[in-house]
C-alpha cells in the first residue's frame, strides 16, 4: 500500500531496512528475504536497499549480488502471477530458465557504505557486484571518509564503464531509548511498564522503567505521545502501546510485543506528527557537504519528513546556496 501511493504520487521509491540481514553473518539470504525483496518488485518498488548488510557486514559483495539477482528473478516472473490457480492449471513458472543477464534488471540495488566496503579495493568490487546507487549514511560522516570515498567512486565507475550514482542519507533527529542500569531486560507482552524522561543521569532503563534521555526532539516525541499510541522500538522488533500519560514526560505502557531490551535502541512514532525541526545542526551542515560536491550526489534523502514543510527546509538551503535548478 505504501509502494502504491509513493509511486502513485509520482516518487522514487526504495524499500529499505534489513532485507537481507541475515548476509550480515552468512554468505547467503534466507528464502523469508529472498521472498520479501521479490514481493517489493512485485509491488512495484524502484530499488531496494543494503544497510549493515554491505556496510558492516562479513559479505558485503555477496550481499549486493543475492539482491541482484532475486529482483531480477522477481522481474522476470511478474507476467506468470495470477490471483488465483485453478485444479486444471499448468504452472510454468518453476520450468522457466533463470535469468543471468544483469544488464536487464530494472529494479536499482542501493548499498550502504561502511568499513566493510568502501575500501579503496572494495568500491570497484561492489561496483562489478551490481551496485546501482551508494549510499553515504551522514550518521557515520566523520574524519574524512566521504571526502575520500565521493570521488573514489566517480573515479572507479568511470574505469569501469558503469552508471553509479550516489545518494546522501541525513540523520534526522534521532529518539532512542536510553542507558542500561543492568542487563538487557526482558519486554514480555502483556506487562504494563513506565516509560519516561530520565529524572537524572542515574535514572536508567530497568526492569519496570524505560527512559529516554532529555533531549529536544525526545521531549517533542514525550508531549506528543497520546493514549492508544503505539511505540515502536529497535524497528518495530518490539511494540508497546500508551495506556495511560501521567504527564508530558511519563507515560504508562503495554508491552504488545516483547523481546529483548537493549541500550540506546531506536524508537518510532508513526502516527504521531512530532513537534520538531526535520533538519538538526548536523543535518544542515551535512546537507551543505553533500550539495557542494562536484559531480553533484544525485539523491538527498530528509530521514524524519512527516510533512511537505519538512522538505522545504532542504530546498531553502538549496537556495541559499544557489543550486541551480538542473542539478536539483
Amino acid at each position: 500500500l505504501l509502494i502504491k501511493k509513493a509511486k502513485d504520487a509520482g516518487l522514487f521509491v526504495i524499500t529499505a531496512t534489513q532485507m537481507v540481514e541475515s548476509m550480515i553473518e552468512n554468505p547467503v539470504p534466507t528464502r523469508a528475504e529472498v521472498s520479501d525483496l521479490q514481493n517489493a518488485v512485485w509491488d512495484g518498488t524502484d530499488a531496494v536497499m543494503l544497510s549493515g548488510e554491505s556496510a558492516s557486514g562479513k559479505w558485503p559483495c555477496e550481499a549486493v549480488m543475492a539482491e541482484a539477482a532475486a529482483v531480477l528473478e522477481a522481474e522476470t516472473t511478474k507476467h506468470l502471477l495470477i490471483p488465483q490457480v485453478y485444479d486444471d492449471f499448468v504452472v510454468d513458472e518453476a520450468n522457466k530458465p533463470r535469468e543471468m543477464d544483469d544488464s536487464k534488471r530494472v529494479t536499482k540495488v542501493v548499498a550502504s557504505l561502511g568499513p566493510a566496503s568502501w575500501s579503496d579495493e572494495m568500491i570497484p568490487q561492489m561496483i562489478e557486484a551490481g551496485t546501482d546507487i551508494f549510499r553515504l549514511n551522514c550518521s557515520h560522516r566523520r574524519g574524512g571518509d566521504f571526502e575520500r570515498v565521493y570521488p573514489l567512486i566517480r573515479q572507479s565507475a568511470k574505469e569501469l564503464g558503469k552508471h553509479v550514482e550516489c545518494l546522501g542519507d541525513l540523520q534526522g533527529p534521532k529518539f532512542r531509548v536510553g542507558e542500561l542500569a543492568g542487563d538487557p531486560i526482558p519486554l514480555i507482552e502483556g506487562e504494563i511498564l513506565e516509560f519516561g524522561i530520565s529524572v537524572d543521569e542515574n535514572d536508567n532503563i530497568r526492569p519496570g522503567r524505560i527512559t529516554m534521555k532529555s533531549t529536544t526532539e525526545q521531549n517533542a516525541l514525550m508531549k506528543a505521545a497520546k493514549v492508544g499510541t503505539d511505540l515502536l522500538i529497535e524497528d518495530g522488533i518490539m511494540k508497546v502501546n500508551i495506556v495511560e500519560k501521567l504527564s508530558d514526560t511519563e507515560l504508562k505502557v503495554k508491552v504488545i510485543r516483547g523481546g529483548k531490551l537493549k541500550a540506546r535502541k531506536g524508537v518510532n512514532v508513526p502516527d504521531v506528527e512530532i513537534d520538531c525541526a526535520a533538519l538538526t545542526e548536523k543535518d544542515i551542515e551535512d546537507a551543505e557537504f553533500l550539495l557542494q560536491l562536484d559531480p553533484p550526489c544525485e539523491y538527498i534523502c530528509v530521514s524524519f519528513a512527516q510533512k511537505a514543510q519538512d522538505l522545504q527546509e532542504l530546498i531553502d538551503i538549496m537556495d541559499r546556496m544557489n543550486v541551480p535548478q538542473e542539478k536539483r
